[in-house]
């Protein structure tokens, strides 16, 4: 169950952030970074990050969310994602979801949650007003 606890940052009963060895992700992580520069690479459109570590209930630390107009460029960054934290990170996904249908691409790195969703399933299901009380950042040029 320690592993665990290491994985999720501390978030389990009995653990704490402050346990040495338990680094915490900001928003200018290595992790964070490559993400967004994956996505922005492979012309992900309306990137925000969710900064979701001031809420108890929240599953990750952060979510990246952007659009892609269509099932390959979905494909795309959702792809270039994995390999650039591979690469440069050494980070595989706990867990993805998503990838026979390609409408939102779901990539589980357990503190950071990245979403690569079509702009119809955004509008939809609103994350970013789900998790509203989580700071939100526009990120670059994706701003509209």
């Amino acid at each position: 169950m320690e592993q665990l606890a290491l994985l999720a940052g501390g978030r389990t009963k009995g653990s704490s952030a402050g346990k040495k060895g338990v680094k915490r992700l900001t928003k200018s992580s290595k992790i964070i970074k490559t993400i967004i520069a994956a996505i922005e690479a492979k012309k992900g459109e309306k990137i925000v990050l969710l900064d979701l570590r001031k809420i108890n209930e929240a599953v990750a630390d952060f979510f990246i969310i952007c659009e892609a107009g269509n099932h390959p460029q979905i494909r795309a960054i959702a792809d270039y994602v994995m390999d650039e934290l591979q690469d440069r990170c050494a980070e595989k996904p706990y867990r993805q979801e998503g990838q026979k249908q390609m409408q939102w691409v779901l990539i589980d790195y357990v503190n950071v949650v990245v979403h690569v969703i079509t702009p119809e399933l955004r509008r939809f299901y609103k994350l970013e007003d789900m998790w509203s009380d989580a700071d939100c950042t526009e990120i670059g040029a994706s701003k509209k």
